[in-house]
């Protein structure tokens, strides 16, 4: 018997089947060690040594493999192939041998493109070593992601509190977002027009002409600047006669684009049905893993991160099979296409992504899917059949027209196509994003009958006003296509690094937008006065161009971490003598546009309207930046520093406080003000001033006198409880609304129930939470989804909590990440999250204590998670088996220690 390691419960069923009983198939459940979250884990002084450790749910799973290795005759490692599965291939092994289970097993790796039984015999019959390169690039990044986390977000956190982490590629692709909005914010708009005619033909037909030639010269784009300048040759073009120049009809050829690449894939999917990155790639897992097709499971697509364009000569010969079949021969072209990347050793030359068999349609595998599974499945199969079919005919005309009137002459221009054979259109098409302008989007439909000489009559003539627009704000899949373009990150980290832009709260994503948050924006603008040079793209492209040239053996991956730690170091030092007071006079410059907005009045946006005599500047308090005064503690002026859904216009609108009236009751000033944690209700002033902040979903502009001396005045009284006699009240806290009485606590359902809540409802709700006991809701949330059983007995459940949705299993509750959407957990995901929970907790679904080898228990530390690398899902430990990585050649080359952090985030 042969042990088979995959990386997913689901792929290690499939494959089990396919292997048949000489074979047992486990999941290593993604990586099986990591490095630990705290500094010393990467030790540049030893060499860059790499101290590794083993979480509990790991240390379970190495344990069922380990012992099944003992009893079989070889081990054949089938992780992911990539450079992230190539990693975990070596941490199994090098972990076996630690065991010494292995004695002298053959061990091979296997690879196989797509989880077909083909695909997975076929890879089985051609078995290779592990590919050390490769592991050596993994280990090159790992370790960057690691100095780089370690190192500077501590930085972060002294000169810039509320920051939450830096990390390698993160900080690039912020900067992106944060770049693209400072040109958004520094773009002045201009005044165009356009011009056109609305002619008929001899024979009756309409067609609109533009005009793009006046005063002897031909007009660019947006050339025509003034209405003047517009209404001088519109009525020029009024009383013109207009006589047709030249007719060109051109044939012209579209050739089909190249099957998905991962990029490609993830900008189409959210172009064309709004997902996300992390989205898309959550279902073209389940379609790479396999799906149950009538009784037979069979991955659909083949492997999902890549950023190769070529596909496998047997995959065209069914392609062009299936084109012959589903859309007849003359969709066939003579010659098969080949496509080649233009990344330099493009993610291990894998193939580009495809159906795993072109005669599964799209409608003969719909009923096993579900709707999303359906739609990515259709858009994968159509873009890989059309990249095998025809070319497109196009017949292109364009007339050129000549306009002349008392000697002043114009020429305008009508163009039109029509598509005389639709050749790879009849399958696929582009569908640009929001902002991208269409390479073909001069072209018009089909014109008239126009021949050349003849005379056209006008019908009207067209100037239409327009203003230049700044450039459109990133979506997902548009910074994944400038991430790709600038050769920032690899596929496998694209969906990771946006993840945790929006985790940390740097981005905000409205209405498919990515819109950098106020800390994004601060962190970006600290790196880039104080750490130029590791936010510069192409410093970040040049640092994954040689980890390409250290996975095809080109350099050395330590001597690649000895120059770049050298001048890293040094510049972690150079900042321990950097003042705050420097930090914010570089902030305050560099961020304007955003800490000092114009105002409408054109007054000095720098000088405080509460005193007139102070400052305006970026002050640092215990979270994070706002603005505030010079003149404090006489002035006590503050207003938050935000930069998203137009919060500068609330802001600024709240610079002086705004009355609202009088309170009735003790005759104090009711005042809506803003502070560095936001909008609030002020009566009086003084120390003695009452204060309460707005809540939740209630905006400063719908703010009036009703509104805020009910805020005001909460606590509300509703009434004596009938059997207690004792005051029930209403009020608002830190975990929402709530009834308070004799001492309890039971919580509404929204704000409006605090301000209108009746005795009756009070009671009721008093009592149904003194019979369902505890500070949540009434009984346990019901079940959103079902997702399977756990590998060791019992239901995994996603369910909705009071914190958020979360992941049950027994009594284990994990909270899924708020970048996800709860109905899009897949069970291995589950599995992943509740692995982690119980790592964190140390306590299993039952209750009771996890068993685990003793370990040294790690110095406490924050959880740091490197999104640039190309970790995959693991627990994150909080006791662990520690081992050192394996054995490397040492050399005497010993830069100075990192700082060690009490805590990093990477």
């Amino acid at each position: 018997m042969n042990v088979v390691v995959v990386e997913s419960p689901a792929k290690a069923k499939t494959i089990n089947k396919y292997l048949g009983p000489g074979y047992k198939v486990l999941a290593s459940f993604g990586h099986v060690r990591d490095l630990p979250a705290k500094g010393g884990s990467v030790l540049p002084d030893q060499d860059f040594e790499m101290l590794w450790e083993v979480d509990p749910a790991s240390q379970k799973r190495m344990k069922d493999i380990s012992d099944a290795v003992k009893a079989s005759d070889g081990l054949f490692l089938a992780t992911d192939p990539d450079r992230e599965g190539e990693a975990i291939s070596w941490h199994v092994l090098d972990l076996l041998r630690k065991k010494k289970v292995l004695g002298d097993k053959p061990v091979k790796r296997v690879v196989f493109n797509a989880i077909t039984k083909k695909a997975v015999l076929d890879a089985m019959a051609q078995p290779r070593d592990i590919d050390i390169p490769l592991v050596d690039a993994y280990l090159a990044r790992r370790a960057l992601d690691y100095l780089v986390g370690f190192n500077l977000s501590p930085v972060l956190w002294r000169k810039l509190p509320g920051a939450r982490s830096a990390g390698r590629v993160q900080s690039v692709s912020l900067r992106l977002v944060c770049d693209r909005e400072s040109e958004i914010e520094r773009f002045v708009s201009e005044e165009y027009w356009n011009i056109s005619a609305l002619l008929k033909t001899p024979r009756g037909d309409d067609f609109e002409a533009k005009l793009v030639m006046a005063d002897g010269k031909r007009l660019q784009a947006k050339s025509i600047k003034t209405g003047d300048d517009a209404n001088r040759l519109k009525t020029l073009l009024e009383g013109a006669t207009y006589i047709v120049d030249t007719v060109e009809a051109k044939p012209v050829k579209r050739n089909p684009g190249p099957p998905f690449t991962t990029s490609t894939l993830q900008q189409a999917a959210s172009s064309r049905m709004g997902f996300g990155a992390s989205r898309t790639m959550q279902v073209a897992q389940k379609l790479y893993e396999g799906i149950d097709i009538g009784g037979e499971t069979a991955g659909l697509i083949t492997y999902m991160r890549t950023d190769g364009v070529q596909i496998a000569p047997e995959a065209i010969d069914a392609a062009r099979r299936a084109i012959g079949e589903q859309f007849g021969e003359r969709y066939v072209p003579e010659k098969a296409r080949f496509y080649s990347t233009k990344a330099k050793n493009a993610q291990e030359a894998h193939e580009a992504i495809r159906p795993t068999d072109f005669s599964r349609t799209p409608d003969s595998v719909k009923k096993f899917l579900d709707a999303d599974q359906f739609r990515l499945y259709d858009l994968i199969w159509k873009r890989g059949i059309a990249s095998q079919m025809a070319s497109a005919e196009i017949e292109r005309t364009t007339v050129e027209i000549l306009a002349e009137n008392g000697g002043e002459k114009a020429g305008l221009r009508a163009v039109g196509s029509v598509v005389r054979f639709d050749g790879f259109i009849a399958a696929y098409t582009d569908q640009k994003e929001d902002g991208e302008q269409s390479d073909d989007s001069e072209d018009g439909g089909r014109l008239p009958q126009i021949n050349a000489r003849e005379n056209v009559a006008k019908q009207k003539i067209n100037a239409s006003q327009h203003f230049t627009e700044p450039p459109p704000r990133y979506s997902e899949a548009s910074l994944i296509k400038k991430m790709e373009e600038l050769g920032i990150g690899r596929p496998s980290t694209y969906a990771a690094t946006l993840k945790t832009l929006v985790d940390r709260e740097y981005i905000i994503i409205d209405k498919r937008k990515l819109i950098p948050h106020s800390k994004g924006r601060l962190v970006t603008a600290f790196l880039e006065s104080f750490f130029t040079k590791y936010v510069e793209y192409d410093f970040t492209a040049d640092l994954e161009e040689k980890l390409d040239r250290i996975s095809s053996g080109e350099l050395d991956w330590k001597q690649v971490l000895r120059d770049f730690w050298k001048d890293f170091f040094a510049q972690i030092e150079d900042t321990k003598e950097l003042r705050v007071t420097n930090v914010l006079d570089s902030l305050n410059e560099v961020l304007a546009p955003l800490v000092f907005p114009k105002r409408e009045d054109g007054s000095d946006p720098r000088i405080c309207q509460v005193c007139g005599t102070g400052n305006l500047s970026l002050k640092l308090g215990k979270y994070g930046a706002f603005v505030g005064c010079s003149n404090y503690p006489d002035c006590n002026f503050t207003r938050q520093l935000s930069s998203e859904n137009g919060a500068e216009a609330d802001a600024a609108a709240l610079n002086e406080p705004k009355a609202l009236g009088a309170d009735p009751h003790t005759g104090e000033e009711l005042t809506l003000r803003s502070g560095r944690f936001g909008p609030y209700i002020q009566r009086g002033d003084g120390k003695e001033a009452k204060r309460s902040s707005l809540p939740k979903g209630w905006k400063p502009e719908d703010i009036d006198h009703e509104k805020a001396l009910a805020l005001i005045s909460l606590p509300r009284d509703i009434g004596k409880h009938p059997e207690s006699g004792k005051m029930i009240s209403a009020g608002l806290g830190r975990y929402g609304p709530f009834l308070m009485h004799d001492g309890g606590y039971a919580n509404l359902e929204s704000i409006e129930d605090v301000f209108s809540i009746g005795l009756n409802r009070a009671v009721t709700v008093i009592a149904e939470k003194k019979a369902s006991p505890g500070r949540g809701r009434a009984s346990t949330p019901a079940a959103l989804k079902s997702l399977g059983d756990h590998p060791d007995g019992g239901a995994i459940t996603v369910r909705d909590g009071r914190f958020g949705p979360y992941v049950n299993w027994g009594k284990v509750n994990a909270t899924i990440p708020k970048a996800q959407a709860p109905d899009t957990v897949t069970l291995d995901e589950a599995l992943v999250l509740i692995a982690e929970r119980i790592a964190k907790t140390g306590t299993g679904n039952n209750g009771k204590p996890v068993k685990a080898k003793k370990a040294a228990a790690p110095k406490k530390a924050a959880k740091a998670e490197s999104a640039d690398g190309e970790t995959k899902a693991k627990a994150k430990p909080k006791t662990a088996a520690k081992t050192k990585a394996a054995a490397k050649p040492k050399t005497s080359a010993k830069p100075k220690a990192a700082p060690k952090a009490k805590k990093a985030e990477s």
